[in-house]
């Protein structure tokens, strides 16, 4: 029997079907951090006392800092996402791109964008 080199086009719906469950939740994720950062979600009241107002923009400001990386963070997984959806187009999703072998199942069901099987990671990350 020979190894597959491939997921077949049932295996491919299926796993577009995960890609595109995630993406949606990304990216409604995603607008609701720009929302926040750009004041949209505001319902704030401008409180009367300075003290309180500059604890606040203290830790705003932190919390605003997190939230930039994290949408940073979720923009990058967003492209992560659309970019496996043109791998299952060409029909090269779920190849590791090191090794050309088939990354398993349960991997790509974790980390639908992967493009590399733990094994190969673990190598990568040792040099």
């Amino acid at each position: 029997m020979e190894e597959k080199t491939r997921y077949t086009d049932e295996e491919l719906e299926e796993f577009r079907q995960i890609i595109n469950e995630k993406l949606a939740l990304a990216k409604r994720d995603y607008d609701q951090m720009m929302r926040v950062l750009t004041n949209q979600d505001s319902n704030d009241v401008d409180d009367t006392s300075p003290t309180y107002k500059a604890l606040e923009e203290g830790s705003a400001t932190q919390s605003k800092e997190e939230l930039i990386t994290m949408a940073a963070r979720q923009q990058k997984f967003i492209q992560g996402l659309k970019a496996a959806l043109v791998r299952i187009e060409n029909k090269t999703y779920g190849i590791d791109r090191i090794t050309g072998k088939l990354i398993p199942k349960e991997r790509l069901r974790a980390v639908p964008h992967a493009t590399l099987s733990v094994e190969s990671k673990m190598n990568q990350n040792k040099k």
